[in-house]
């Protein structure tokens, strides 16, 4: 392919990913889930897996939520204390078998996490055999050339952690003046706080 065949094809790839998303009734109970959190929602993931992961605990937080993102090789080192046993824990990894994940999964049961949310994409993941509830990606081929790249995964994971994101702030009946306290700052933050011309 040349550039713009590649740019092409991979624009297309991921959206296409992201439209294959099959939405079922676990999708309602993640929220929910979220929405009864007494605590806070945790999110972990390594990697790429782990940028989306942190992300989403941003997201969450400038949407009335409260969250931390949890990073597997600081909580093998003592950041693992932060959980409770009011806590959710949402876990990203596409392949479901990276050991550090797999860890933090085992071991924040032992500190009183009752409820975990897996989201992957392989079958055979053992992320799928730790968590309560688990968002299926799908099954998802990436456009890179090498056929190795996280891109098409990405988006997905990316999209999930939006679409709860935002189903969570819909839910919550979050108002635009809620959302303008936690952003002080910057354009949001002055377009939050805008009033609407009578």
């Amino acid at each position: 392919m040349n550039i713009q065949e590649r740019i092409k094809f991979v624009l297309q790839s991921e959206a296409e990913a992201i439209s294959n998303i099959n939405v079922t009734a676990d999708f309602t109970s993640a929220v929910e889930l979220m929405l009864g959190c007494r605590g806070r929602i945790i999110t972990t993931g390594i990697g790429k897996a782990g940028h989306i992961a942190k992300k989403f605990s941003a997201t969450l937080c400038s949407t009335a939520t409260p969250s931390d993102f949890l990073h597997p090789a600081e909580a093998a080192h003592g950041d693992l204390g932060m959980v409770s046993d009011n806590d959710l824990l949402i876990a990203f990894s596409t392949s479901g078998k990276s050991r550090e994940v797999l860890e933090i999964l085992s071991m924040s049961r032992s500190l009183g996490v009752r409820k975990i949310i897996g989201v992957t994409s392989h079958a055979d993941s053992s992320l799928r055999d730790h968590a309560d509830l688990v968002l299926d990606m799908g099954k998802i081929e990436e456009p890179c050339p090498l056929g190795l790249t996280p891109s098409s995964s990405m988006a997905v994971m990316l999209a999930i952690s939006d679409s709860l994101a935002l189903a969570l702030l819909e839910q919550k009946k979050v108002t635009k003046a809620d959302y303008g306290l936690r952003h002080h700052g910057g354009y949001l933050g002055t377009a939050a706080r805008e009033k609407k011309n009578s």
